[in-house]
């Protein structure tokens, strides 16, 4: 029996929530004092997951996107031919739309939102998040097979080198008529999934022409770039960078907020971040309660000398 993990990729690249999956489904596997073995789909080049603990990869060759059922399905077949009874996945919206199929295929529970390794496996136990990351929970998993969804940013990776095999998995197809797809893709070198660092602006920035210098900051800091709601309905940046509770969750190490107020619902959705850091002229501002940091300013005054002072940093420490 192995621990069975789900790497996700993208244009011929792992994504960073595919070893962090992988980290964690190693640390659960040394609990259990068994193997690691992972499902790849499209994926030529699997030698990174040995970084993380991954003894064997199965891959997989479609001819199809992604689509929620077929993938489910794929899983499922994976996890029955190694027989594993934990199956772990990512966070990301695709991971999100096919773990209930494959609970469900598996006759599995399904914890999602989970931050840290099993405090016990008998009965397997999980801490994972409730109430927009505002409270915390201990879920015990007494069915014989479990599908486990590890939050973005919240178990790290975690790097094991091991010896990996890697063979070729042909899983019979299924008609399916559950197809997902992505509308709307991000176009930026980092995505807000897998930042470590997201500087997101609001209607305080009075404009779309005014956003070079949150793109600058990105840059600067290696960061993604978002938006608050109101910014994406008007047209000013793109839904793909919309975050918060109607939009996409935010769990980064560091989250910047420049001329967002804080409605509950953007709150809501960047609580997961470790660090916040919020620059509004608005002293009651709400996001200030949140915040960790706080700077009281103007965003045109306040940028560009953080951008000017950032890039002396990263020269004095090249």
């Amino acid at each position: 029996m192995s621990v069975l993990v789900y790497t996700e990729s993208e244009q011929g690249k792992f994504k960073k929530s595919a070893f962090e999956a992988a980290s964690y489904a190693r640390a659960v596997a040394d609990q259990m004092e068994t193997s690691v073995t992972a499902v790849a789909v499209n994926q030529d080049d699997v030698s990174e997951l040995g970084n993380y603990g991954v003894d064997k990869v199965l891959k997989i060759a479609s001819s199809e996107a992604f689509n929620a059922k077929q993938y489910a399905h794929y899983i499922k077949q994976a996890a029955e031919t190694e027989s594993a009874d934990i199956i772990v996945l990512s966070s990301t919206a695709d991971s999100r739309y096919l773990a209930p199929i494959l609970a469900v295929g598996l006759n599995a529970t399904y914890a999602s939102n989970v931050i840290e390794a099993p405090s016990s496996v008998s009965p397997f136990t999980v801490k994972r998040t409730a109430f927009t990351n505002k409270a915390y929970g201990l879920l015990a998993m007494h069915s014989d097979k479990k599908v486990i969804g590890v939050s973005s940013n919240a178990f790290g990776l975690v790097e094991k080198p091991v010896q990996t095999t890697v063979s070729d998995f042909n899983p019979e197809l299924v008609n399916s008529s559950l197809a997902v797809q992505s509308i709307d893709k991000d176009t930026g070198q980092v995505s807000i999934a897998d930042a470590e660092i997201v500087v997101s602006a609001g209607r305080g920035l009075k404009g779309p022409e005014n956003w070079g210098m949150v793109e600058e900051l990105a840059e600067v800091l290696g960061a993604a770039t978002a938006c608050s709601k109101p910014v994406s309905d008007l047209g000013w940046r793109p839904h793909s960078e919309h975050v918060g509770q109607t939009g996409k969750p935010v769990a980064s190490n560091l989250y910047i907020a420049i001329g967002i107020s804080g409605a509950i619902q953007h709150l809501a959705g960047v609580n997961a971040s470790k660090v916040k850091v919020v620059i509004n002229t608005d002293p009651e501002a709400p996001f200030f309660k949140a915040a960790d940091y706080g700077v009281v300013g103007d965003a045109f005054e306040v940028v560009p000398k953080l951008i000017e002072k950032l890039k002396v940093f990263k020269a004095q420490n090249a």
